[in-house]
């Protein structure tokens, strides 16, 4: 994994670089196979707080952490310490849901091959209002996954819902967190 250290505000000093890096680069531990993707680090100082931001991009999953203290060292093991934490919750609920995940891939594989053979499907509508603007638009791969590891990805990223391919039916759907703290599922209707 290659460690982009970038500082704001701050020096950067090559003692700070090099225990930054020693540490960001223990995550690989984690994987089975050594990382191709960038380590994104930024060190500034905001308000007399030394803080890190840390955002690993990989295929299917973006770690991101950022934590502010006294000391940029101890801010550092802060960080390392909540991207760990992240991982192996991930690579955990991953562990415990593929079982249950594949057996609910088949059963809906077996429920949607039946509502193939008996139902119809209308084709899609689109209303296209020109009065509307788009002001920002995301292109993204959608890596089939399953709804709780779609659950976590939002989580991870902070985000109120996700848009990805469930992996059980091939649909597009998105997910998104209720107020009440639970999560909503939104599904094409066949």
């Amino acid at each position: 994994m290659n460690v982009n250290i970038r500082g704001e505000n701050i020096e950067m000093t090559s003692s700070l670089q090099d225990y930054a890096e020693k540490k960001i680069s223990k995550l690989e531990k984690y994987f089975n196979s050594p990382l191709t993707t960038d380590a994104h680090v930024n060190m500034r100082v905001h308000n007399k707080e030394q803080v890190i931001e840390v955002t690993i991009p990989m295929q299917g999953l973006l770690l991101r952490a950022e934590v502010g203290q006294d000391d940029m060292y101890a801010a550092i093991d802060l960080v390392v310490s909540k991207l760990e934490r992240q991982i192996k919750k991930y690579k955990t609920k991953i562990y415990r849901k593929s079982r249950q995940d594949l057996r609910q891939a088949r059963k809906a594989e077996h429920n949607s091959l039946a509502a193939v053979t008996t139902g119809t499907v209308d084709p899609d509508t689109k209303n296209n209002d020109d009065s509307l603007d788009v002001v920002r638009t995301k292109r993204f791969v959608m890596k089939p996954m399953t709804v709780e590891e779609a659950i976590l990805q939002m989580g991870m990223l902070g985000h109120t819902f996700f848009v990805f391919k469930n992996a059980l039916t091939g649909a597009i759907n998105v997910v998104y967190s209720r107020k009440d703290g639970r999560y909503g599922l939104i599904d094409e209707e066949e």
